[in-house]
């Protein structure tokens, strides 16, 4: 096992404090979005000390694939982790954004290298030929937007900020009049969606005033208003990304509204945007993103409007597996990663009610890496142990299988014991890996 020394990611919709508190240590000052926990070359995980040569989680499974990832693992995703892990800290909306499924990647990838695109140039879509899906857990309350909702629930809304454009004395603009007729049109409601969407993401003054009027509106209903969360948040977005056609693209979409403990998955072709919150998210180790608003950013809308898949879907959330070895776990539809929720005590109960035990097997098919965000456990493996306190993480080698996580004996004395994650690789075969699920319109 190898303790890893973790990159924190400093992008300006970072909380300045979150990550700091979880961990119970000062804030830097700064904003602190993300602290990745993986071998993703573009900040992989040190190792705490260096190993035979290698300084970087990536150069030690380089240097040994099927040693490190484990034959299976290896001859699935060759020589490099599948996965990424991040604590992620949302102060401010993040961008409108959507992942290519494998196919996509692959044939972005190419067309994108064959035509001499630099991989830092600014119009770059693919960085890599993987694809991109994920998922969020929830250590706090967390917002996000999730997939699109179904086109008459979208028609209600826009319905509502018409009228709250009324009740501000202006004159509904006719983009917006249009796009209620649209949503209600009683076509397929793939097709209703798209046809939105297309016409917002196309931007153009006429969106840039319709989303201004529309956010100076929806700021003045009150909070006892109809669909007052909607109306605060499309004022909200707008003071962000003033004029941006996201804004008014966000009351098509789902509102997830998460608790701690509750966990979404995100596959290909979903339109999403986290808004607030604390999690740890994971996901496919790629940086191919697409974006679709709420941005600064180059947004390439062919490649965008051939990549969302625009069918209307619930809110994929994702329920934890309890196996019988006493691990709650979470599978979503992916053959890069699985999740699993590692919470020890000593004999008091936990915060569902249940007791809680002192030591549990780590879930490991090929490479793990554990984080601990609460108290301090103990990894012990055939080859030995090793403490990690909250804020610490570890790479759990395929060869050092199996693993066993246990309170160590400070925490022992502390009734919230102890609270750590570890992720590992999928076990979803390749031909479901990725399958749109909830589909709600037809």
């Amino acid at each position: 096992m190898y303790l890893l020394r973790n990159t924190l990611r400093p992008y300006a919709w970072g909380s300045t404090t979150a990550i700091a508190e979880l961990f119970g240590r000062e804030p830097s000052g700064e904003p602190e979005a993300e602290l990745w926990i993986g071998a993703h070359p573009g900040a992989p995980s040190a190792l705490v000390p260096p190993v035979d040569g290698s300084e970087t989680l990536d150069e030690l499974i380089a240097a040994d694939p099927e040693l490190m990832l484990g034959a299976d693992a290896a001859g699935r995703f060759g020589s490099e982790l599948p996965f990424l892990a991040k604590i992620l800290a949302a102060g401010a909306p993040l961008s409108l954004q959507v992942h290519p499924t494998p196919e996509q990647a692959r044939a972005g990838y190419a067309a994108e290298e064959e035509a001499g695109v630099d991989r830092g140039a600014r119009e770059r879509n693919y960085k890599d030929g993987n694809s991109k899906p994920e998922m969020i857990f929830a250590l706090t309350p967390f917002e996000a937007l999730c997939g699109f909702r179904n086109p008459e629930e979208a028609a209600d809304l826009f319905r509502a900020v018409n009228a709250a454009v009324t009740a501000s004395g202006r004159e509904v603009p006719e983009l917006l009049e249009w796009i209620v007729a649209e949503l209600s049109s009683g076509r397929p409601a793939p097709a209703r969606l798209q046809s939105v969407f297309r016409t917002l993401i196309n931007d153009g003054e006429s969106v840039r005033g319709a989303v201004e009027l529309a956010a100076a509106a929806a700021a003045k209903v009150p909070e006892n208003g109809g669909y007052a969360r909607e109306m605060s948040t499309l004022a909200e977005l707008n003071g962000y990304y003033p004029g941006d056609p996201g804004v008014l693209i966000s009351l098509l979409l789902n509102r997830a509204s998460l608790q701690p403990g509750d966990a979404v998955y995100l596959p290909a072709g979903n339109v999403h945007a986290y808004l607030s919150g604390l999690g740890v998210e994971v996901m496919a180790s790629s940086d191919n993103v697409l974006r679709g608003g709420l941005t600064p950013k180059h947004i390439d809308v062919p490649e965008l409007l051939r990549t969302v898949d625009f069918r209307p879907l619930g809110i994929p959330y994702l329920a934890a597996e309890d196996t019988g070895a006493g691990q709650q776990v979470f599978r979503p539809p992916f053959e890069e990663f699985a999740l699993q929720r590692l919470e020890l005590a000593q004999g008091p109960a936990g915060s569902a009610g249940a007791a809680l035990p002192a030591e549990l097997p780590v879930l490991q098919h090929g490479p793990a890496v554990v984080i601990a965000v609460r108290g301090t456990i103990v990894l012990t493996s055939p080859a030995g142990s090793l403490a990690l306190e909250a804020g610490d993480s570890a790479f759990l080698p395929a060869f050092e299988a199996p693993v066993t996580a246990r309170l160590a004996a400070d925490s022992a004395q502390h009734d919230d014991g102890a609270l750590a994650f570890a992720v590992t690789v999928g076990t979803v075969p390749a031909g479901e890996a990725d399958a749109p699920r909830l589909d709600i319109g037809a």
